[in-house]
């Protein structure tokens, strides 16, 4: 028997605009520009609710109804939920429309969609219990299965995931550290029985990444043949962990590739097979135990071939920026101003440093693809200047 566990991030950050030397001290919106597409928040979000969103949405609520075996889960931003709150109520309806039919569970992140595990324990826990409230608030729900921010995850996360209540954490299945190891099982950190779900990053990317890809040896990509690499798994295998982006649909992979087809079509020919079942991530730390410990000292993510903390902590720019805006924390939360304890968490999601990343190659193409600002450099400075200006309002209190 094997079990598949879809699960879907779903973010949108709120972009800087083009910061300049001059707007220090004269400008404090930080975040939005009107005059261009790719920093214009709302229109972004509108975009992607109107090619991702509210067709996505659809297809799985139709599949929901149609398949009970059928189950997926989410984890949102918190700064996502706000934007839809304000500006595209339909939208966030249709998500909870989705967790009402009682097949969705919806997992916790910090709010901010941000680094503060790797610089301030505080700042993460309060970021935490942000994201927790906010889905209480929203969806009647209380998580308990933790996905970092970027699926950064190591041994001290794990521990700390299990301090704050929850039951199980995902991460990536990097090959490295799983060696002769399969990511089809369930695992523990070191310490602690908080249980460990890993992404089986070959099979997820081939519909994330590599689906609309025509050089690929695999191309197209049909239902049918998806469903019979996972019938292939079982008695190997006890759980398929498929972790993407929700924008993979109709975003990252347009309408026209056919990847709503895809969707429409996966459940309907994963459950063809008798041995073959959806859960959510609560359900499998439940049902499945266990199979070993992964010793996982160092910081892994799910971004890029190397499946670390370059894309966003590799260069001189990123560090010097997280250096400063970590720098303020103490100072920040001591004006208690609402406004600016807001800006500066706006200013930790882990999206501006990402833009600041320098890789070339195939990420590097990644990386630009997503990048609203005009290079890295451009989006270091517009960074850093905001960040100045933000000094100076903490000093007038």
């Amino acid at each position: 028997m094997t079990s598949v566990c879809l699960y879907f991030q779903v973010h949108q950050p709120w972009r800087l605009k083009k910061y300049r030397f001059f707007d220090i001290g004269a400008d404090h919106l930080y975040f939005n520009d009107t005059s261009d597409t790719s920093r214009n928040n709302l229109q972004v979000l509108q975009k992607v609710a109107s090619k991702c969103y509210l067709p996505t949405n659809k297809i799985l609520l139709d599949l929901l109804q149609r398949y009970p075996q059928f189950k997926v889960s989410f984890s949102y931003s918190g700064i996502l939920l706000e934007q839809l709150e304000s500006h595209l109520p339909e939208v966030l309806k249709s998500f909870q429309d989705l967790s009402k039919t009682g097949q969705v569970e919806i997992l916790a992140e910090t709010y901010y969609h941000s680094l503060s595990f790797l610089y301030s324990k505080e700042e993460f826990r309060s970021q935490v219990q942000l994201q927790t409230d906010k889905i209480r608030q929203l969806f009647k729900t209380k998580p308990s299965v933790f996905r970092n921010t970027e699926l950064i995850y190591n041994n001290d996360l794990a521990a700390e995931a299990q301090s704050l209540g929850f039951k199980a954490i995902l991460a990536e299945g990097v090959d490295n550290i799983l060696g002769w190891r399969s990511p089809n099982f369930i695992y523990q950190p070191p310490a602690g029985d908080i249980k460990l779900l890993l992404k089986n990053y070959r099979l997820a990317d081939d519909i994330a990444f590599r689906f609309s890809e025509k050089s690929w040896s695999e191309y197209p990509l049909t239902a049918p043949k998806f469903a019979s690499w996972i019938n292939d798994i079982n008695g190997s295998g006890d759980i398929i962990n498929l972790f993407m982006d929700y924008e993979t649909f109709g975003e990252h992979q347009w309408a026209d590739t056919g990847i709503f087809e895809f969707l429409k079509s996966l459940p309907g020919e994963i459950l063809k097979h008798p041995d073959n079942s959806f859960v959510t991530p609560s359900e499998a730390a439940k049902r499945f135990p266990a199979r070993g410990t992964l010793d996982i000292p160092h910081y892994i993510s799910w971004a890029d071939v190397e499946r670390d903390l370059s894309a966003w902590t590799g260069n001189s720019m990123q560090q010097e920026a997280l250096k400063n805006l970590y720098s303020l924390e103490k100072n920040i939360l001591t004006t208690q101003n609402r406004q600016l304890i807001t800006d500066w968490r706006r200013l930790q999601t882990s999206d501006h440093f990402y833009y600041m990343c320098t890789k070339w190659f195939a990420d590097g193409d990644v990386h630009k693809y997503f990048n609203p600002h005009l290079s890295p450099y451009e989006a270091f400075i517009s960074f850093m200047n905001a960040l100045q200006d933000l000094k100076l309002r903490i000093q007038h209190g």
